[in-house]
């Protein structure tokens, strides 16, 4: 039984109980009350059940709910700015309602009332507005080594998607200190990362373990704060829209590897990260005539050729060089492209140069 339906109930019998009082009133001021008595009482006290069990939840747990879901979907940041704005506008309208009580009536009432209500709305307003700056200013988020670049910091974070997190590359990322402000792993992307960790399907449940063996890492090594947060978009199912959306309200990157994910961003002005896109912007570039060695590994597309892989993984596929199968050889570059996959390098056997 929940918790609405019980309080459906009271407000039923509630409402039923001031309908009948309501209907015993009326029924004493008519003249003849013994004629109408039961007629008012029982279409007040009906009318007054069928009240109460309607509008019952909509002055009780509605409004709590909304409440509890809007709360969820804040920064704590702006969160703790409505709170400290709260209190100080209620502080001052509280002042100023004690001389404005003096006033003669019915200004000395009303103006106690409204006083508090508008400097509780202002002391909001400004926090929201300023929230930055006085919290900077409070020293809530700055440490004594941190100046101008310090406050667009704490402005800023990142939001890690499950591709990037069950990919891996995010720990020696993050290492590195190329990643400058506090990474932000949405609740409902760690749940579906621990979904994937419990599939039934053998390669699914090695990738999530492997995502939660790489936060685990995260937090331990990372030089940048690593949170979880339990803001969520509970209106969308989707876990890919849900971190668009949210990476719209706080004004965020999205750091992935997933293609679709990236274009659906890109689409609804939201910054992406792409690591698939760091790994081959910082590949050796290799220009045509240049030389290095490769070992080659496998047969080509045409059976003259020969396969190898440089360390960043770059493929690099040599013309006439399957003779040199399992082996080591010095190449010439010819042609360099880059494709969806990455980049590929073009190359003919430079032996004995």
């Amino acid at each position: 039984m929940s918790i609405e339906f019980v309080l459906r109930l009271i407000g039923m019998v509630v409402m039923a109980i001031a309908g009948w009082q309501l209907g015993l009133n009326l029924a004493g001021q008519v003249s003849d009350p013994s004629a109408n008595e039961v007629r008012y009482v029982l279409i007040l006290s009906l009318s007054g059940a069928a009240l109460g069990l309607l509008l019952t939840p909509w002055v009780t747990t509605r409004p709590f709910t909304w409440i509890r879901k809007r709360i969820r979907q804040l920064p704590a940041q702006q969160l703790v700015a409505i709170t400290i704005g709260l209190v100080v506008g209620l502080i001052i309208g509280s002042l100023l309602a004690i001389p404005l009580s003096q006033l003669p009536a019915p200004m000395g009432e009303i103006f106690p009332f409204v006083s508090t209500v508008l400097f509780a709305w202002l002391g909001i307003s400004i926090m929201v507005m300023r929230a930055n700056d006085i919290i900077t200013l409070l020293g809530v988020q700055r440490s004594g080594r941190e100046s101008a670049q310090g406050h667009r910091q704490n402005e800023r974070m990142v939001l890690l998607d499950t591709s990037v997190i069950i990919d891996g590359r995010i720990d020696d990322i993050a290492q590195t200190g190329f990643i400058q402000v506090p990474i932000v792993i949405p609740r409902f992307v760690l749940n579906e990362v621990q979904h994937i960790a419990d599939s039934a399907d053998d390669m699914r449940r090695i990738r999530g373990r492997r995502g939660l063996d790489v936060l685990n890492r995260l937090r331990k090594n990372s030089p940048v704060p690593v949170r979880i947060t339990d803001m969520d978009i509970e209106d969308v199912a989707e876990v890919d829209d849900k971190l668009v959306l949210l990476a719209r309200q706080l004004h965020c990157p999205v750091m992935t590897n997933d293609y679709n994910l990236n274009r659906v961003a890109q689409i609804q002005g939201v910054q992406v990260l792409n690591v698939n896109e760091l790994a081959n912007a910082v590949k050796v570039i290799y220009l045509p005539g240049e030389q290095f060695t490769v070992h080659i590994i496998k047969e080509g597309r045409d059976p003259t050729q020969g396969i190898g892989y440089l360390d960043d993984g770059t493929m690099v596929v040599v013309q006439n060089a399957i003779r040199y199968r399992d082996q080591t050889i010095n190449v010439e570059v010819t042609k360099v492209i880059q494709t969806v996959a990455g980049r590929m390098i073009f190359a003919k056997p430079r032996l004995g140069k």
